[in-house]
C-alpha cells in the first residue's frame, strides 16, 4: 500500500467526520464523571481593597468548578479563627490515599520575600516553598498548581516534578509587589473563549496562562509603568519556568537559556471541558492526550516524510478516531 499526504489528510478527515456524526444525546447523559479536586487557598487580605479582589477571584474559581462539575474546596475564608496552614497541610495529607485523577491547588493572596525565604501570607502562620514541597512530594495524583501571589516563583519550583503543571505569577522571589496575574487567569479558566487560541472550544491551563500574561503586560504598558511581575509556567518537571513571550499561539519557541520549553502538557489540561471532551472518560482522555503527543513528536522528528512516516501517522490517527467514536 502506498502512503501519501492524502493518506494522512484522509485520516484527519476521518477523525473530524467521526466526531461530527456521533449521535446527539442529552449532555447530562453524555458527560463522563471526572476525578478532579480543586482546592483554592485565599491568603490574608491585608486591606479591604485586596480582600475584595481576592474574593472575586475565589468566586470565579468556584463558578468555574460548578460549570466543570468538579469538586471545589476553599481554605482561608471561614469567619471563625483557624490556622489555615494546618488546615491546608491536613487536606493535602488526605490526598495521599488517592493514586488517580488530578489535584488543582490555587493560591490567591499576598506573597513576601525577606531576602532568605519566600512566604505565602495566611491567617496565622505563613507557609514557605519548602513546606509546600514537602507536603506535596508524596502525592501521586497529577497536580496543577497555580500560584497567583507575588514572590511566587520559589513555590512553583518547589512543587515542580513529573506529572505536575506549575504556574507562577512571578519569575523570581524578588518580584514582591502585588500581582495582577491571578484576576485575569481566574476570569478565563472557566471557559471564556476569548482565551481559546487553538479554537477547540475550551480553555487550557496554557491558554489561560498566556491570556493572563498578555493582559498583565498590557496593563503596565498602558499605564506607562515598569512591569513588576513576569509569569512563568513549568510542566516538564525541570523546575525552570518558561515565559509567555516565547510562545507563538500555543506553540513554544526557543528559550533564552536553551532549556527545554514548557507547555506540552499544559495545553492539554482544561478545567471546563468542551462538549466533545466531556464525553470522554478520564482514561479515554489520557489516551487521547498521549496520542496527540505522539503525533506531534512524530511530525517534529521526521524530516523525510517517507512511507514509514505515513504508515505510523495513519495508525495514530485511526486510533484517535476510534477513541472519539467510543466516547460518543
Amino acid at each position: 500500500m502506498k502512503y501519501s499526504v492524502f493518506s494522512v489528510q484522509y485520516s484527519v478527515w476521518l477523525v473530524v467526520a467521526w466526531v461530527l456524526t456521533m449521535p446527539v444525546v442529552a449532555e447530562e447523559v453524555r458527560r463522563a464523571t471526572r476525578d478532579v479536586d480543586v482546592i483554592v487557598v485565599v491568603g490574608a487580605e491585608g486591606t479591604d481593597e485586596y480582600g475584595k479582589k481576592f474574593k472575586e477571584q475565589a468566586e470565579a474559581w468556584k463558578a468555574a468548578c460548578e460549570k466543570a462539575a468538579v469538586k471545589f474546596e476553599i481554605i482561608g475564608t471561614a469567619k471563625e479563627k483557624t490556622d489555615d496552614a494546618k488546615q491546608l497541610e491536613g487536606r493535602l495529607k488526605a490526598e495521599l490515599a488517592k493514586a488517580s485523577g488530578a489535584l488543582w491547588l490555587v493560591f490567591i493572596g499576598h506573597g513576601t520575600f525577606d531576602g532568605r525565604a519566600a512566604k505565602f501570607n495566611l491567617r496565622g502562620d505563613d507557609i514557605t516553598p519548602t513546606q509546600l514541597g514537602t507536603w506535596l512530594k508524596p502525592v501521586k495524583r497529577e497536580i496543577v498548581f497555580i500560584d497567583t501571589t507575588s514572590a511566587s516563583a520559589p513555590f512553583a519550583k518547589a512543587v515542580a516534578g513529573a506529572g505536575r503543571i506549575c504556574v507562577s505569577s512571578t519569575k523570581s522571589s524578588d518580584e514582591i509587589y502585588f500581582a495582577r496575574f491571578g484576576e485575569h487567569f481566574a476570569k478565563v479558566i472557566g471557559g471564556d473563549l476569548q482565551a481559546d487560541l487553538d479554537q477547540d472550544k475550551q480553555v487550557s491551563v496554557l491558554e489561560a496562562f498566556l491570556f493572563a500574561s498578555k493582559k498583565v503586560a498590557e496593563f503596565y504598558e498602558t499605564d506607562g509603568r515598569l512591569a513588576t511581575e513576569h509569569s512563568i509556567i513549568d510542566d516538564n518537571g525541570d523546575g525552570i519556568g518558561t515565559r509567555a513571550e516565547i510562545f507563538n499561539g500555543v506553540n513554544p519557541g526557543k528559550t533564552a537559556d536553551g532549556s527545554k520549553p514548557d507547555g506540552e502538557r499544559a495545553r492539554q489540561i482544561s478545567l471546563v471541558l468542551s462538549d466533545e471532551d466531556a464525553k470522554l472518560t478520564d482514561i479515554q482522555r489520557a489516551r487521547r492526550d498521549e496520542l496527540e503527543r505522539l503525533i506531534r513528536a512524530l511530525d517534529a522528528k521526521t524530516k523525510n516524510k517517507d512511507a514509514a512516516y505515513y504508515a505510523e501517522m495513519e495508525k495514530l490517527m485511526i486510533e484517535l478516531a476510534r477513541l472519539y467514536g467510543a466516547g460518543g
